[in-house]
């Protein structure tokens, strides 16, 4: 599914970011990214999803060699790739239902499909009597499962979660999870990025721990033991 093989990330003040990395992630899995600041974290999100390029070595998702992406193809990656942020990034004068037709329209979705999604996705993630509320009129727990939603609709094989509970209460940050868990579970596979230790040794899957730049630690059933 996801294939890294000795790469490197260097920017522009010579700061070695990332160092001679490998890292292996394979359908179905639930995989946890912990580390502290600058252990290379968001470099690794980005190169991910396109925004950033590795100087060296191979990037390779669902058989796709990424390594040389182009800008064009960047918005066909991101629909094998379902990305959550901490801060939502709802549209603030859309409703939710907007916020994730919107995600298609500018794929070039049909309204036809837009009309068959967006309540599907909206009824995954138990939002489909909010469908036209707008983002400021529901709770941080409900802006990040319409984001969740958002993500869902070009049916990712990989949902990639960057800090998703960063801005949410325990009660709120426990319903993520367990809405990430279930979403594994239809076979997606999911890569959590988080500092939150609790939630990690809770979840009791694979846990990757991140170092200045490299991998210290890969368990399957792990602990945040930094």
């Amino acid at each position: 599914m996801i294939h890294l093989k000795n790469i490197c990330k260097t920017y522009s003040h010579r700061t070695k970011v990332l160092r001679d990395l490998n890292l292996n992630i394979h359908p179905g899995e639930f995989v946890s990214i912990v580390g502290q600041s600058g252990a290379g974290k968001t470099t690794l999100v980005k190169i991910l999803i396109g925004e950033e390029r590795v100087d060296s070595g191979q990037v390779e998702i669902g058989g796709w060699d990424i390594t040389r992406l182009s800008r064009r193809e960047v918005p066909y990656l991101r629909r094998q790739i379902g990305v959550i942020f901490q801060d939502f990034k709802l549209l603030p004068k859309k409703t939710l239902a907007e916020n994730i037709a919107f995600a298609l329209e500018v794929s070039g979705g049909t309204n036809a499909k837009i009309k068959s999604i967006v309540p599907s996705v909206l009824k995954i993630v138990g939002l489909e009597d909010k469908a036209d509320r707008y983002p400021t009129e529901i709770s941080g727990g409900e802006a990040q499962r319409a984001a969740i939603a958002r993500a869902l609709v070009h049916q990712p094989k990989i949902l990639l979660a960057d800090e998703p509970t960063g801005n949410l209460d325990t009660i709120n940050a426990d319903e993520i999870i367990d809405l990430l868990l279930r979403i594994n579970r239809f076979g997606t596979t999911v890569i959590l990025v988080t500092h939150n230790r609790e939630i990690v040794n809770r979840l009791n899957r694979r846990v990757v721990a991140m170092e200045r730049g490299e991998i210290i630690s890969d368990q399957e059933h792990g602990k945040y033991v930094l």
